[in-house]
């Protein structure tokens, strides 16, 4: 699905572009391409048993998956971070907040294999990146900002793009109209960093939010993380 030129979905089972089961599930995070002039980048990769259709969704426009140069990962929950190894083998280069990196490395029940009766298969991040760092990368600036609670290393990446700003918030706040915030089963779920990182990101101003599921936020994404804040502010306090 081209969101705009240049910016793709390539990957999520809510609004079906990928299935691993027969139902529109939480089984197969959004996956996003960002194509440039040197190679794309992509945002997360789903949950492993998926890239196949990922592969043919990129195909259908002109991408190709041996173009990926960069994999960004908002979170080590392995419907986000599951086809990690498999990109790795591909020779694609990792990027995540360090806690991230640790847990996918380790494979361990940070990445909540045992939600989906699956083992993480674990793999070494080639690029930690850390809060408030910007790298360029083909020529694209892309900014990580640390925003633990659903996990301790959910990460949020921000980058301009046909003259708006972009962030890929993964599962920061709640898919639309499906909760307001990420899973809370998570080994390191922690409502109180939560509350924080919400407060920080509701202070940000973007003009297009790519969420971890669902659908995409076009109007005025701050709206929705000061509706996922407020409501944080009233059940969890």
């Amino acid at each position: 699905m081209q969101i705009f030129k240049n910016l793709y979905q390539v990957g999520g089972d809510i609004n079906g572009l990928t299935h691993y089961l027969d139902d529109a599930l939480f089984n197969d995070a959004n996956s996003y391409i960002l194509r440039t002039d040197n190679g794309l980048i992509m945002f997360d990769c789903g949950c492993g048993d998926t890239l196949e259709q990922v592969v043919d969704n990129m195909a259908y426009w002109g991408l190709s998956i041996d173009d990926v140069k960069y994999c960004f990962l908002t979170h080590a929950h392995l419907d986000h971070a599951g086809a990690a190894h498999l990109l790795k083998q591909k020779g694609v280069t990792l990027i995540a907040n360090r806690e991230t990196a640790d847990a996918i490395s380790a494979g361990d029940e940070r990445c909540c294999g045992y939600l989906y009766h699956k083992t993480f298969q674990p793999c070494q991040v080639d690029k930690v990146i850390e809060d408030d760092q910007t790298v360029d990368l083909l020529g694209v600036r892309v900014k990580a900002v640390h925003l633990p609670g659903h996990t301790m290393g959910c990460t949020a990446y921000f980058f301009d793009h046909e003259g708006k700003r972009i962030v890929v918030s993964g599962d920061v706040i709640g898919t639309l109209l499906v909760g307001d915030f990420g899973w809370d089963g998570s080994i390191d779920f922690n409502k109180k960093v939560y509350i924080r990182s919400l407060r920080r990101f509701a202070k940000m101003d973007t003009d297009v939010m790519l969420p971890g599921h669902g659908l995409i936020y076009f109007y005025k994404p701050r709206r929705r993380v000061e509706q996922a804040l407020n409501e944080a502010l009233m059940q969890w306090r």
